[in-house]
């Protein structure tokens, strides 16, 4: 078995899948971070695509970064100058060769993720 990385972002300020949000998936090597991809999520909040397929896999830290304010502004969530979330960045370990599953739960003024399944 290899491992794989999956998402699904829920806008819970709306009750609902945060539908076009871009996400970006680093690979951090050392103190270099190196841009893999970029995928938006769908109508369910989640990407088409696995964000990190099985032949990419390696054991090492990834960081995804969330695009939040973009998100947000698109919703029509009334404008801050500067908006209090703008760029989700996320930093995680991946140790063994399995799915690793994370998500955000995301609101104007707060969020929450956790290692899923």
């Amino acid at each position: 078995m290899t491992g794989y990385l999956t998402t699904h972002v829920l806008d819970t300020a709306r009750g609902c899948p945060a539908a076009g949000l871009r996400i970006d998936l680093y690979r951090i090597e050392g103190k270099v971070r190196v841009h893999l991809t970029t995928l938006e999520t769908n109508t369910d909040g989640r990407t088409d695509a696995q964000i990190l397929p099985a032949d990419q896999f390696r054991l090492c830290t990834y960081e995804l970064m969330f695009h939040a304010g973009d998100y947000l502004d698109a919703c029509g969530t009334p404008p801050e100058a500067p908006r209090f979330l703008d760029v989700i960045p996320l930093r995680f370990g991946m140790s063994e060769a399995m799915h690793y599953h994370v998500p955000l739960l995301l609101s104007p003024f707060g969020y929450a993720t956790y290692r899923g399944s």
